[in-house]
């Protein structure tokens, strides 16, 4: 049974999650321009990996400044997310409400890379291949890559911003254009642009209903909330059981295979724990760090849970996660839940390190150390690559030489693995 009389410590979803959503300092004009060499930096895939379809299981695409005007149903053109210009910075308004900023951008129309902001201001300063099909694909191509999974970039899409809007109807609309414009990346590409579905999180039936369409569609994934009472109801209920508002979408996804995917995890609150009176650049890398940590936390949350006996075909990537935390947290793990007799009072039927093994996928890009000294520990197949382009920290340029400085000790079979099969498998992708 749960613990009665326990308050909630979430914080509830509000009209203002989106436009919080990429702060304005962080896209405040200045920063430092890295010059890249994009001709060097763009030789396509190195000769150790010839013959790999390298999947990069983190990047993010910007949403089209006329995604939704354009594809809105008739009587909703007027309501749909637009782009407004605001003293040279580009942002989403719906109505007379802020959404944001249009997301991390920090790749430049010319190549160059931005350092110390979160993103240039405007479409008119950011490779196109932030937003465009063709052009990332062939920006794709310059890195090696021959797929990549995408997450959203603006805050469009942030439910509680969208509930606030009092229009389900236009609330309804937006989530589903989004998720259309997903499934025509992917045919538009061959396959090869993979973004992630999102759901109406805050009406189960409504939610329930997308997620059929999303199975319907063929995308290949979807992304959850790290903590969902902000939205709606926990995954666990009171009684300690799964909650039934939640139980459709884990039965999908258990029986058609398709990933459940929490990204750079928010469900820590990253500033209770950053000193007071430290300046932007100080903030941020801080910040990342717990970000992390929070994958680590959502993770835990699923094996002491139960749910991931219920659905024992349970497939979770934790993206933007890094790895080299994985055999310390595991191992933490299972020491304190022999010492606290969890598995025993709440009927467990596996270990940590056995979920982990079965259920979750982490991905790493500026690591070096994880994937070249705990493998064995972390799981050749549990292992995924990501470059996080367009955004900052993103492996851009020189993938494919950070990825023969990593992988190039390893065994054809094992770089395959971790730089293909793995993503494959875990996405359900196709040659």
């Amino acid at each position: 049974m749960a613990d009665d009389g326990k308050m909630s410590s979430v914080v509830k979803a509000s009209a203002d999650d989106a436009r919080s959503y990429w702060l304005d300092e962080g896209r405040a004009p200045g920063g430092y321009i890295r010059e890249v060499d994009f001709v060097s930096n763009s030789r396509g895939v190195d000769p150790l990996f010839e013959g790999i379809k390298i999947v990069d299981c983190d990047t993010h695409f910007t949403e089209p400044k006329d995604l939704w005007t354009a594809n809105a149903p008739a009587g909703l053109k007027d309501k749909m997310p637009r782009v407004e210009r605001i003293d040279g910075a580009d942002q989403w308004y719906v109505g007379d409400k802020h959404f944001g900023s249009i997301g991390g951008n920090v790749i430049a129309k010319d190549k160059n890379k931005l350092l110390g902001r979160l993103a240039f201001q405007n479409y008119d300063q950011i490779d196109p291949g932030s937003y465009e099909v063709a052009p990332r694909l062939a920006a794709m191509d310059a890195m090696g890559v021959w797929a990549q999974i995408c997450f959203q970039n603006g805050g469009v899409t942030q439910a509680g911003s969208l509930v606030a809007l009092n229009d389900e109807p236009l609330a309804i609309s937006i989530t589903q254009i989004f998720n259309d414009a997903c499934a025509d990346r992917m045919k538009a590409s061959g396959g090869r642009i993979n973004c992630m579905g999102t759901l109406p999180y805050w009406d189960k039936d409504i939610m329930n209903a997308e997620m059929r369409r999303i199975v319907d569609l063929g995308v290949k994934g979807i992304v959850l909330p790290d903590r969902p009472e902000r939205l709606s109801e926990g995954y666990i209920g009171p009684d300690g059981q799964v909650s039934p508002f939640w139980e459709e979408v884990f039965d999908i996804c258990n029986s058609t295979g398709m990933p459940l995917n929490f990204h750079l995890n928010a469900s820590l609150d990253a500033n209770s724990a950053i000193w007071d009176n430290l300046g932007f650049d100080q903030r941020l890398p801080i910040h990342a760090l717990i970000h992390h940590m929070g994958c680590a936390a959502t993770m835990s949350n699923f094996m002491v849970s139960g749910i991931l006996d219920k659905y024992p075909n349970l497939k979770i990537g934790l993206i933007e996660s890094g790895a080299g935390w994985v055999p310390f947290v595991l191992e933490a793990l299972e020491h304190q839940l022999d010492e606290f007799r969890t598995a025993e009072n709440r009927g467990l039927k596996m270990r940590p390190k056995e979920y982990f093994a079965k259920h979750f996928w982490v991905s790493f890009w500026f690591e070096s150390y994880a994937p070249k000294h705990m493998l064995d520990e972390i799981g050749m197949d549990r292992l995924l690559f990501e470059t996080d382009y367009p955004h900052p920290t993103s492996l851009y340029p020189g993938v494919q030489d950070k990825l023969v400085d990593v992988l190039g000790g390893y065994d054809y079979k094992t770089r395959k693995r971790i730089l293909q099969d793995n993503a494959f498998e875990l996405y359900n992708l196709e040659f």
